[in-house]
């Protein structure tokens, strides 16, 4: 129960519905009780009637007893429905209350979950599968309702309904009450038992149901390589495993639930069977009334639901409590980068690197050796080399998307950890090596990246025309609402680049990274862009990241990088010259472009 501790939060925040539900509970209770206590008193009667209708065989006044027993009958018989009645409003505003504030709690952890998922660094995501952390936000979640809403109120249910039929089974006889108690304690201590096992079992099924929605996840993302490769069959191989080890830990589980039904109706019968024939010899004695005997079966009946739903509760109890294992370890992460301040900072542009080394955390990866540069607001930036040099990490450690592990950065000669990473955030317009495109319309995506609210299509599509893209937009059939597929599918590689230029530009940055952005576009369409992008980034930071010489020749200051290492630095001129590695890759793209053109 130790993970569940967490939930008592929301329980305090919808403390007035959970006080309600269990006055509803108790109250519906009460007059499920009263009726046995009725038909006891009917019972009485009717047998007295019975015995005096029998005395007067022959006599007028036998009608009258006849008569009497009817009208007793019928009134007891509406005085128990009314009852029902009663009792089946108080059931319905305790699913109004309990039930209700289940959902809201499920709401409200849903949400903070995401939240927390937001906070978390990059390299949380690396290090966890997509299916898993969907997984944990939606049936972890699911299961943790199951115990917040049916689980809080059949546990309350179960322990109000013996405390009321307890009570009143020993106001009418101790020993009776007792023996028909008596199967109770061996339930309790099966329980006890079983549900350690439950618990272990619960959690095996979560981390498969973990696995099998990353598989799944991963399947459908990766379904062009699926097809391209005809590799369909050997992947439904791999999914029908999982599913049938997902399949054999629930059977596993559903085996020891299975054990708990039956075990109770047992234990239930045989306090039925003591109840008629202790409660028998007692009547005999004159100690009870045979109404007695009718109530006490009614009490066991009473127990009946309560004590059999301990089986259901348990289960419930422990598969929330292992989805609530899984989710507090993520909540318990606490994210790395944070903002230092909530003071505002104004973002200009200067850019510095101080002796900068970076390993990433997650693959022991050393990405940066001592990287050094300068670059002022104004001023252009290339930043080349082969794959892998780190070119991408200095974009990241500018974004503060990872910490450098030594060394200083600097934004406008205040050191990086220092500024209010929302203002460095909104001020940096940051387009990715992997574009990621969502299942909206094109203007939707474009807006995107927008701090304002219900921006106005004119500055969609002044972005969109900077970004060489407004002309192929325009010839959709929707234009800028068409709709395009998961990742932006159903567009090509250069458009969804273009694409996500124009989102980043719309931000109207003061910093502007372009991760290896124009690889998929032609020379011409990249010489457009970058004309464009001239004009717009006058007075502000642009920083270039390609392998392509055409698109970074033009930068103010251009760097190469060589395992993690500036080897080369200066103009384009200036490092041709050097007769090093930028020359090799310059005479290698020269060379490529004549053959190409041949």
């Amino acid at each position: 129960m130790r993970p569940l501790f967490y939930l008592n939060k929301y329980f305090l925040k919808y403390k007035l519905r959970l006080f309600l539900g269990l006055i509803f509970i108790t109250a519906s209770n009460l007059f499920a009780i009263l009726p046995a206590q009725i038909i006891r008193i009917a019972f009485d009667v009717v047998g007295d009637t019975v015995t005096r209708y029998r005395l007067f065989n022959g006599f007028q006044i036998q009608e009258d007893y006849f008569a009497f027993m009817t009208q007793a009958i019928i009134i007891f018989g509406l005085i128990v429905f009314v009852m029902a009645l009663i009792k089946g409003f108080f059931t319905f505003l305790n699913r109004q209350t309990i039930i209700v504030m289940s959902r809201l709690i499920e709401y409200d952890l849903k949400n903070d979950i995401f939240n927390h998922y937001q906070k978390l660094d990059l390299s949380f995501y690396k290090k966890n599968s997509t299916g898993d952390l969907m997984n944990r936000i939606s049936e972890d979640v699911s299961r943790v309702r199951m115990y917040i809403g049916p689980a809080v109120m059949y546990t309350t249910n179960m322990v109000v309904v013996f405390i009321l039929v307890v009570w009143a089974m020993l106001s009418v006889n101790v020993k009776l009450t007792l023996y028909v108690l008596l199967p109770l304690p061996f339930l309790s201590i099966s329980i006890y038992y079983v549900s350690h096992i439950i618990n272990v079992k619960s959690e095996k099924v979560q981390r498969q149901l973990s696995n099998i929605s990353s598989f799944v996840q991963e399947a459908f993302s990766g379904i062009r390589v699926f097809k391209a490769y005809n590799i369909g069959a050997q992947r439904f191989e791999q999914f029908n495993q999982e599913t049938e080890d997902y399949k054999k830990v629930n059977l596993e589980l559903v085996k020891v639930n299975a054990l708990f039904m039956p075990l109770m109706v047992l234990l239930i019968g045989l306090s039925t069977i003591m109840t008629i024939y202790i409660g028998g010899q007692l009547t005999i004695a004159g100690e009870i009334t045979s109404g007695n005997i009718a109530e006490f079966v009614i009490y066991v009946n009473m127990l009946t639901w309560p004590v059999a739903v301990v089986g259901w509760v348990t289960s419930m109890v422990q598969r929330a409590a292992a989805s609530q294992k899984r989710i507090n370890e993520f909540l318990s992460i606490q994210p790395e980068i944070v903002s230092p301040t909530p003071v505002h900072t104004e973002i200009h542009g200067d850019i510095e690197f101080q002796n900068v080394n970076f390993t990433y955390p997650d693959s022991g990866t050393e990405a940066l050796k001592n990287v050094s540069f300068k670059v002022k607001q104004g001023q252009s930036l290339a930043i080349t080399g082969r794959t892998g040099a780190g070119k991408s990490t200095i974009a990241q450690l500018i974004a503060r998307l990872y910490d450098a592990d030594s060394g200083t950065i600097l934004i406008d000669q205040k050191s990086i950890r220092k500024i209010n990473l929302h203002d460095l955030r909104k001020k940096i317009g940051f387009v990715h090596q992997d574009v990621f495109l969502f299942s909206d319309t094109i203007s939707n995506n474009i807006a995107f990246g927008s701090q304002v609210q219900d921006i106005d299509s004119n500055s969609i599509e002044s972005a969109a025309k900077k970004a060489a893209i407004y002309d192929n937009i325009v010839k959709l059939n929707d234009g800028f609402e068409t709709k395009i597929g998961e990742r932006g599918v159903t567009l090509s590689g250069g458009q969804k680049q273009r694409i996500s230029i124009a989102r980043a530009l719309i931000t109207d940055p003061q910093i502007l990274i372009l991760d290896d952005s124009l690889s998929a576009v032609d020379t011409k369409t990249e010489d457009e862009i970058l004309g464009h992008l001239n004009t717009f980034m006058e007075n502000r930071t642009t920083i270039i990241i390609s392998h392509r010489i055409s698109s970074i020749k033009h930068c103010d200051q251009i760097i190469v990088l060589d395992q993690g290492e500036i080897v080369e630095k200066g103009t384009h001129e200036e490092i041709l010259n050097q007769d090093g590695l930028y020359r090799l890759l310059h005479d290698q793209q020269l060379l490529e472009n004549s053959e190409a053109s041949l």
